[in-house]
């Protein structure tokens, strides 16, 4: 069948995720019938080089001989089970290694299947702990131009108006600070105190993203503000949850955004890149005494009770520990130092443009933000039609363009998306 036959069957029935799916009038939809290695082809056999990860989770690239290696070999014994009541070795075996790739306090592991639901679950835990202590906390702390999802307690806390406002009525409640991606560090720190101040004895938690507020058009701050935000937390008795979830397993130049905090968050949210973008898992990661606050007997009540049919996934675990091998083997981190230097270097070309705001850099992820642009001209849309054309795959944030590429890209690779790109901003 062609890309358009396929579009038409797809249009009959589906509704896709972040669409406006009236644009498809107009927007040909891309069937995709293989990726392999920085590659996705089409039916058509037009290639298209993967500049954000397939939504910033394939790390090591499509159709990775190892995971691939990985998944049959765990699919020959067990595809599943269910997790209440059994285990499995996969899981058992991730779960140890997350805890030693992390921060000392953090020793227990709740396993989810996306991010979302790892928010969730950071968000129900921290809100009970209090709850089972006696003590009622219902407000979350979180900053302004967050994003943490987009099932209804990620939503509450996130700050992205496009996805939040129609649903505002049905929140949990939440209070927004201002963000270090903004405003000066000292002045989002002090704010942070007012907010914390003013609803003291009320507030469970405050979550953020550390370094990259991601779908808040990739905005970025430094990891001092962490620092002093986890002192601020701990002075006012509330849970710090890191949410990773996009910026976990080597986005920042580190394993964990946190590394360059050196602080332990209360929860700690991964997902994404933890499966090379093979299977939907996610994990939240928390303290010994945050876990013993629901150790009881049944009668007491005071269980955590979150379920998920393919919660501890045996696959999606096999294939997580796949990942930390391949961390493990390749240098993956050091490897990549070089990477972002050669990213940082071909786009200093960009600051020279008339239509170039600003160029931000944390480690693999690089945004290059364009001004003099209306909402309504959708220029994000014109550059990844046009970037299209020329075989490269980016999908701006608005006005925004991002890199987030595969590890796996080649120098010559970083350099084909960075060249069309600078070439389209100079035409456009």
């Amino acid at each position: 069948m062609t890309n358009n036959e396929l579009m038409q069957e797809d249009l009959k029935h589906i509704f896709h995720p972040c669409s406006q799916m009236k644009d498809y009038e107009t927007l040909p939809l891309i069937p995709i019938k293989k990726g392999k290695g920085a590659f996705i082809e089409d039916f058509e056999n037009n290639v298209y080089l993967d500049c954000i990860s397939s939504w910033w989770v394939n790390i090591f690239g499509h159709s990775n001989e190892y995971i691939n290696a990985k998944i049959n070999e765990q699919l020959q014994d067990l595809e599943h089970v269910i997790f209440a009541g059994f285990t499995h070795k996969p899981a058992i075996d991730l779960a140890k290694r997350l805890v030693s790739l992390t921060p000392e306090p953090l020793q227990k592991i709740f396993f989810a299947d996306n991010g979302s639901s790892a928010i969730e679950i950071s968000l129900k835990m921290s809100f009970q702990y209090f709850k089972n202590k006696g003590e009622s906390r219902p407000l979350f702390v979180s900053l302004e131009n967050s994003y943490h999802g987009e099932t209804m307690g990620a939503l509450a806390v996130s700050d992205t108006g496009l996805y939040k406002e129609v649903y505002e009525e049905i929140l949990i409640k939440s209070v927004h600070a201002k963000s270090p991606s903004l405003v000066p560090e000292d002045e989002a720190i002090a704010d942070m105190r007012r907010v914390l101040e003013e609803n003291k004895g009320k507030v469970n938690s405050v979550v953020i993203e550390p370094l990259i507020q991601c779908a808040g058009s990739m905005k970025m701050y430094d990891a001092s503000y962490i620092t002093k935000l986890r002192a601020l937390c701990d002075e006012f008795g509330v849970f710090l949850i890191a949410d990773e979830i996009a910026v976990g397993f080597g986005r920042t130049g580190t394993l964990f955004a946190i590394e360059q905090a050196n602080v332990t968050p209360d929860f700690l949210c991964l997902s994404k890149g933890i499966t090379g973008g093979y299977m939907p898992l996610s994990v939240v990661l928390f303290t010994n005494d945050i876990y013993d606050a629901f150790y009881c007997d049944y009668s007491e009540g005071k269980s955590f009770l979150d379920s998920h049919s393919y919660t501890g996934n045996t696959l999606a675990c096999a294939v997580a520990n796949a990942v930390l091998d391949i961390f493990e083997n390749e240098n993956v981190i050091e490897n990549n130092q070089a990477k972002i230097e050669f990213i940082k270097e071909q786009t200093k070309r960009f600051k020279d443009l008339p239509n170039v705001q600003e160029i931000r850099q944390r480690g693999m992820v690089c945004a290059i933000e364009l001004k003099g642009y209306a909402p309504s001209e959708r220029i994000g849309l014109t550059i990844f039609q046009e970037a299209l054309k020329q075989g490269v795959y980016i999908r701006p944030l608005g006005h925004v363009i991002y890199f987030m590429p595969p590890y796996i890209f080649t120098q010559e690779q970083l350099k084909k998306m960075i060249d069309t790109t600078y070439d389209i901003v100079t035409k456009i």
